[in-house]
């Protein structure tokens, strides 16, 4: 079974490039087009990993993180926060709230799906170059 990554965010054409990106690289993903259709879809159904944009409408990115951590039962689900905003004091937010790891946007597409790839199978990237980029 191919993992599921949940896609948060609001820009058309970001969730196009990065469905389009994942499923190419063997990823099955999901959609939210806002904060509370994030915390609905993870409620349905637990995905391996989200990428979750930071600024997205009906709560923003660093909320949903924060009200997924707030759960025992999400604790230990990879959450990568996207953001436009390289700020190191957002950066450390992020972080702060729970984030496992950062990706500023315009971002590499291979350096993307390698630390996509870090966090759902920590083995097969073991000899790759998957620093976390904080």
């Amino acid at each position: 079974m191919k993992p599921t990554i949940l896609v948060a965010d609001d820009e058309p054409s970001i969730v196009l490039s990065l469905q389009v990106l994942l499923q190419k690289a063997g990823f099955a993903v999901r959609i939210a087009r806002n904060g509370e259709e994030a915390l609905e879809s993870v409620a349905e159904s637990t995905p391996d990993l989200i990428l979750l944009d930071a600024m997205m409408p009906r709560r923003d990115g660093f909320d949903v993180c924060q009200s997924l951590r707030a759960d025992p039962a999400y604790q230990s689900l990879p959450i990568i926060m996207l953001t436009a905003k390289s700020r190191d004091v957002e950066r450390q937010k992020g972080i702060a709230l729970g984030a496992t790891d950062y990706i500023t946007k315009p971002f590499s597409t291979r350096d993307l799906v390698t630390t996509v790839r870090k966090y759902l199978d920590p083995e097969a990237s073991a000899g790759g170059n998957a620093e976390p980029q904080r």
